[in-house]
């Protein structure tokens, strides 16, 4: 049985079912919300906060010595806030509220509300300037720590995500990882045709960051590439981690839909989504 830090995998991708689980729930009691692209996403967040990757300490969420994540692509706050209650920053039923007028589980993260959301994000574009502001907090302070930024192909479009990356050179901003979601759709349809990103592993190399490419939905290569990303912190190069993902994963019906982007399932597609992913392997 393949181990990483005393879990294995099967196990890693139990809590990937219910972390989708977690979603669906949180998106249909709420009517509103982006499932799909919180699935996109749900192994890689699974190996972070799972997989013995970030250091952390639910109990003191506010560690100095924690490693950080930014979810740069706020709209996929469901996962974020399941993968916290999880990992015990807080109690699962506050999942329920998710959406709620005065709720602080909010449709995108809002630091300062919940334990565990380091930044407040939605405004997209913007992740990899903050992460890149903790990295420089962090040195300042004599802190050892990493950032991990996860950001949305569409968002890539942004140029402050450009102006970012040229400055994570610039910087020597080794302890620096971004991971994107590269789905291959943002709200209004294809990357491609909205706003191509090819060649985007030679783009990346060109800002002078170190680029990686994997299945985001193979947990072992997952974690394969992030615990490679810390030890290679001491180059002083930033990592680029490129996920090839599918938006909506788990659900077939919302994978061959990119509509569910900004919008939750309706009560009878959510049992069908349910049985979908309970029978999942």
């Amino acid at each position: 049985m393949d181990k990483t830090d005393n879990i294995s995998i099967e196990e890693l991708a139990g809590i990937a079912k219910e972390l989708r689980l977690d979603i669906l729930e949180m998106t249909t009691r709420a009517g509103s919300g982006h499932p799909s692209s919180s699935w996109s996403a749900v192994e890689i967040v699974t190996a972070l906060y799972f997989g013995g990757v970030l250091r952390y300490k639910p109990q003191d969420p506010w560690w100095d010595e924690r490693d950080r994540f930014i979810m740069s692509k706020g709209h996929a706050a469901p996962l974020l806030y399941a993968a916290l209650a999880r990992a015990g920053y807080f109690d699962l039923k506050e999942l329920s509220r998710l959406r709620e007028a005065g709720s602080p589980v909010q449709g995108h993260p809002i630091r300062g509300l919940m334990p565990g959301v380091e930044a407040t994000t939605g405004s997209l574009g913007q992740g990899l300037s903050l992460g890149i502001g903790h990295v420089l907090g962090g040195r300042l302070a004599g802190k050892k720590f990493h950032v991990f930024v996860l950001l949305g192909d569409g968002e890539c479009e942004a140029g402050q995500i450009w102006e970012a990356a040229m400055s994570a050179a610039h910087f020597k901003t080794g302890n620096l990882v971004a991971i994107l979601d590269y789905n291959k759709y943002q709200e209004t349809g294809p990357i491609s045709r909205e706003i191509g990103l090819e060649p985007l592993v030679e783009k990346w190399h060109s800002f002078g960051w170190n680029v990686h490419e994997v299945n985001g939905h193979d947990l072992q290569a997952v974690l394969g590439i992030l615990h490679l990303a810390k030890q290679l912190e001491a180059t002083g190069i930033p990592q680029m981690i490129i996920a090839h993902t599918i938006k909506g994963k788990g659900v077939s019906f919302v994978e061959a839909d990119f509509t569910f982007h900004g919008r939750a399932l309706t009560l009878e597609q959510a049992e069908l989504a349910r049985e979908e992913i309970n029978a999942a392997g």
